[in-house]
């Protein structure tokens, strides 16, 4: 039997090299990513996901050698931190380009391949598109898009028989943090100090929270699922932050999140 095949984007490193190694079992598995960061047995593409001309040529060279793409997994991304008025209009379009926009084309790309074998996409989000972290507004807003996009899709989708998910990890120890670009380049000397110590406080909890295995054990479920979830918190304690946030006034979490993270 012809082994089923998945496409993963950023699959060099952190949740995305993850997904992969608990997919490799029952999938080929693809990594499409700007560089091999990591030893692995992944048929590896190197491509930038916003150069949607080079993906559809990816996309249809996958698919006239195995015959078949049966998962797509939107997991490549970045990170911006910082207020604001002082974040570069630059970094602004490109985490909006690569988080939001790329794993929409991704997705019009790959979908009529998708519905060849009734296959599946799972779109990484984040807790913090549904608590909406201050000092990192745009991250924010790009996974609270993901998740509405992959809800809206889901029912585009729901007679071929492409399911849809989003996936939302919360803290989770990887490279990402490290990676994240901080601009905090506020003129007023307090405000600065208490930007960064918001950032830091973000960072310790990314870096005291569970490994990407954690997030690649519940997507390799949902792939598996014969009717997955619309959305799926990562975790027993986000799934209940994202529980209460359907239970409190939004005032009310507002309140909390900006006690934890603004002084």
């Amino acid at each position: 039997m012809t082994k089923k095949v998945a496409v993963i984007t950023g699959a060099s490193s952190g949740i995305g090299q993850a997904c992969g190694v608990r997919l490799q079992k029952d999938y080929k598995v693809y990594n499409l990513s700007r560089s091999l960061k990591e030893d692995n047995s992944f048929e590896f593409y190197k491509v930038d996901i916003n150069d949607y001309v080079k993906i559809e040529e990816i996309a249809k060279e996958i698919f006239d050698r195995e015959g078949r793409i049966d998962l797509l997994i939107n997991n490549a991304g970045f990170g911006i931190a910082g207020a604001i008025e002082n974040a570069s209009s630059g970094n602004i379009y490109s985490l909006v380009d690569t988080n939001l926009s790329a794993q929409i084309s991704l997705c019009r790309i790959f979908i009529p391949y998708l519905k060849k074998c009734k296959g599946r996409i799972i779109n990484i989000s984040s807790v913090g598109g549904v608590v909406p972290l201050p000092f990192q507004a745009v991250y924010s807003a790009t996974k609270a898009g993901i998740e509405i996009f992959s809800r809206a899709l889901a029912n585009e989708l729901y007679s071929s028989g492409v399911k849809v998910t989003a996936i939302l990890p919360g803290d989770v120890k990887t490279n990402f943090t490290s990676s994240r670009i901080v601009e905090n380049d506020a003129s007023d000397e307090k405000e600065k100090i208490d930007i960064e110590k918001s950032i830091k406080k973000v960072e310790k909890d990314e870096l005291s929270g569970k490994g990407p295995d954690s997030v690649a054990k519940i997507v390799a479920k949902v792939a598996r699922q014969k009717h997955p979830p619309l959305r799926k918190a990562v975790g027993i304690s986000y799934k209940l932050v994202v529980l209460l946030t359907r239970l409190l006034p939004t005032r009310v979490v507002n309140f909390i999140v900006r006690k934890l993270y603004c002084k």
